[in-house]
């Protein structure tokens, strides 16, 4: 038995690894997912393109246990909780959930005024997520709310109806591979309750495709559907899922994670803004808190500066948000979950340009004060720390401006601006406009034309990621971890120092003079690192590390005239096995 369950949590390991650490780097994802022309002209996914916004609801029996079981709390994704490396419960003790799980307090019509009123333009929920329960009436398969529980009502029909009639987008998330509690899924018992073996093709013929049939046929007009964790699901099987939603629903989009790049856009991994654009339709996916299902103990929120600079971030880089809320097991979505979700709406009803078709950041990556998205020739600078010296720098910037305006207060107040070198120094109130975020509007000749290097604020500096590094005789990988399960985090590093290796940025600054130097890194022990400009000025010092990711200070160094620099980083002295350097800073000293 404890054979058995090694095997089923490396199994569910190696599903959820492989799907959520699927980032890829800008280029290949250009290459798989081509762009945005593709869809529109087939006039699929007409909330998705444009809208940029959506709430993603996780929402089962795993509400109702809420990440306690037999009086412990297992900290991490609640939907996992029958994982052996959470609560490990039984299937038969799982499937007696159903028993107790009574969402009297569901109210679809509330549900979809706070996805409105949060500025959210279609929602998407799990109808069955991998512990194989249906939040549906699914025929097929009597596991589901309407048969199984004292509920005995199916919501997606509510939903789906208030969705339509406050004129948002409505789909589902459906996990097509892993299915815990159905034999032959992935995961799941590999006998029935006869003791007749079953596979993965019973699975799939006798659950899936007739679930897949019955979501797309029943609840009206789709706006995507939203497969998951394809992992060794044959590709045969997944192109006729996709087949299925072609002729159910042909607006209908279908998520990255269905597999073998049959998918219309590309999902990133799990809690992931990309540090440069990416070409094409694609996602990010985050939750107003740690955990996608309701989790009784899981307060930590994310405010609603949080969630619009991570909206703001993922529009700038050119994609559409997926937020998630986890209702509780009587179906009502948690209080601090509403109360950002609103206060972010009230700010996008203020600025609705710059999120809902609206274009990428031309710089193509962020700027030490915040971020940027475009509409023809309008840059609009969301600015999430605003600069208490009167002046704000946009570096870079070729194209003629006409006028730059703060957007927002009654008159539209325009401000005045000028150019240094490469840099456009705009002149703004000492106190910001938006005590969340400001936007400023810059109005432009034509379409915007940039030098994207990466510039030093004189204000404020700024902080490089090593993925924006060149290197030589070590490289940049892509790391991803669960600090609990689940719960992921991801990091461009470079971690295979040698005597001989270097990571060197290049950047812009505008003035000459002294800037104060830092590294983030991990490590064991102390360490030694060196820093050298182009101009052959060099500092060192020596720093402890631990394995948590931490800012240390390397100290002052001298550049001797304005204009493009590098800088370079060595590991001289430490552990250069367990050495890892995630990030630079430069940040201008002032006397």
């Amino acid at each position: 038995m404890v054979k058995k369950q090694k095997v089923m949590s490396l199994l569910l390991m190696v599903c959820i690894l492989a799907t959520r650490s699927l980032f890829l780097e800008a280029q290949e994802m250009n290459e798989l997912w081509g762009n945005n022309s593709i869809v529109k002209e087939s006039k699929r996914g007409k909330y998705f393109a444009d809208g940029n916004y959506c709430m993603f609801i996780h929402w089962g029996l795993y509400s109702h246990i809420a990440n306690k079981w037999n009086g412990k709390t297992y900290y991490g994704i609640g939907e996992w909780i029958m994982n052996p490396q959470m609560a490990n419960i039984s299937i038969d003790e799982y499937k007696a959930v159903a028993n107790q799980f009574n969402p009297v307090e569901f109210d679809a019509r509330e549900i979809v005024q706070l996805a409105k009123d949060a500025g959210m333009k279609y929602i998407i929920i799990t109808s069955k997520h991998h512990d194989g329960f249906a939040m549906f009436h699914s025929k097929v398969n009597s596991f589901n709310i309407v048969d199984a529980t004292p509920f005995g009502k199916d919501p997606m029909q509510e939903l789906a109806r208030e969705c339509r009639k406050a004129g948002l987008g409505f789909g589902f998330y459906y996990s097509h591979n892993q299915d815990w509690t159905y034999p032959g899924g992935a995961g799941g018992p590999r006998v029935d309750s006869e003791g007749n073996t079953k596979t993965f093709d019973d699975y799939f013929l006798e659950k899936c495709l007739p679930q897949v049939e019955e979501i797309t046929k029943n609840y009206g007009e789709i706006e995507l559907i939203w497969f998951d964790t394809p992992g060794n699901m044959p590709e045969k099987y997944a192109q006729q899922l996709v087949e299925v939603v072609r002729k159910n629903q042909p607006t209908a989009l279908v998520s990255g994670r269905v597999g073998y790049g049959l998918g219309d856009y590309q999902t990133l991994g799990d809690m992931e803004v990309p540090l440069t654009n990416i070409e094409g339709l694609w996602e990010g996916i985050d939750v107003t808190n740690d955990s996608w299902g309701f989790a009784w103990y899981d307060q930590n929120w994310k405010s609603p500066k949080q969630i619009l600079k991570i909206l703001l971030s993922t529009v700038a880089r050119g994609g559409t948000l997926m937020m998630n809320v986890g209702p509780d097991g009587l179906g009502r979505i948690p209080s601090q979950a509403k109360e950002s979700l609103l206060s972010t709406g009230k700010w996008i009803k203020r600025y609705p340009q710059v999120i809902y078709n609206a274009d990428a950041s031309p710089w193509k990556h962020s700027l030490p004060w915040g971020d940027v998205t475009t509409k023809g020739n309008k840059l609009y600078l969301t600015v999430f720390d605003w600069p208490t010296t009167g002046e704000l720098w946009l570096p870079g910037l070729q194209s003629q401006i006409k006028e730059i305006r703060i957007v927002g207060t009654s008159k539209k107040q325009k401000l005045s601006f000028s150019k240094k070198r490469e840099w456009t120094c705009i002149k703004v109130p000492f106190e910001a406009p938006d005590k969340l975020i400001s936007v400023l509007e810059v109005t432009l000749d034509n379409n915007p034309i940039v030098d994207n290097t990466m510039a030093v604020d004189p204000g404020i500096g700024i902080h490089i990621p090593v993925f924006f590094s060149e290197t030589e005789n070590c490289s940049v990988k892509y790391k991803s971890w669960m600090e609990k399960f689940g719960e992921w985090k991801h990091i461009h590093h470079v971690s295979d120092w040698t005597q001989n290796s270097t990571a060197t940025w290049e950047f812009i600054i505008n003035e000459a003079g002294i800037y104060h130097v830092d590294l983030t890194y991990a490590g064991q022990g102390r360490l030694v690192w060196e820093i050298t400009t182009d101009e052959g000025n060099v500092i060192r010092n020596q720093q402890n590390s631990s394995h948590i990711y931490s800012e240390y200070p390397i100290g002052w160094i001298n550049f001797d005239k304005p204009g493009k620099h590098t800088i370079t980083a060595r590991l001289v002295e430490g552990d250069f096995e367990k050495a890892s350097l995630s990030s630079i800073s430069i940040t201008p000293v002032t006397f």
